[in-house]
């Protein structure tokens, strides 16, 4: 997520529909209104439909590129939240990094755990091929 993001947004005054976003990021109607329901997507109404802004489809964008790192919905709205003020972007950018490390600790324990689970499972494999060359040669 770059800090420039939100302030980079689509040409003023530009609208899209629910179908148009669900098209371009490849995502269903219910995913958007879901993005919504968390408050990450504010559109404006206009009678029944939602109406888009530019700030909008950015916000999504940052929120879908937030998923991809595997942050939580939660982490990704207080991210992209701080990104509506883009004056001072020092505590910003302190904050990101602090999710970011968090987030790769937890990344990196997940990875440990599993080479410990990959190496149990090579032990456990190996035994069981031992075990099965002494059957046969008992035979």
């Amino acid at each position: 997520m770059s800090v420039s993001a939100v302030a980079h947004a689509s040409p003023a005054g530009t609208t899209y529909t629910i179908g148009e976003l669900a098209r371009e990021f490849d995502l269903t109607t219910r995913a958007i209104r879901f993005y919504e329901d968390c408050g990450l997507i504010k559109p404006q109404r206009a009678g029944r439909q939602r109406v888009y802004s530019g700030r909008d489809r950015t916000r999504l964008k940052l929120t879908l590129r937030g998923k991809r790192l595997g942050l939580t919905l939660a982490e990704v709205k207080a991210l992209v939240d701080m990104y509506e003020s883009p004056r001072d972007t020092q505590p910003q950018l302190r904050k990101f990094l602090a999710v970011l490390g968090a987030h790769r600790a937890q990344l990196e324990q997940q990875m440990a755990d599993l080479d410990a689970t990959l190496a149990e499972v090579r032990a456990h494999e190996k035994e069981a091929r031992r075990l099965l060359a002494e059957g046969e040669r008992r035979r």
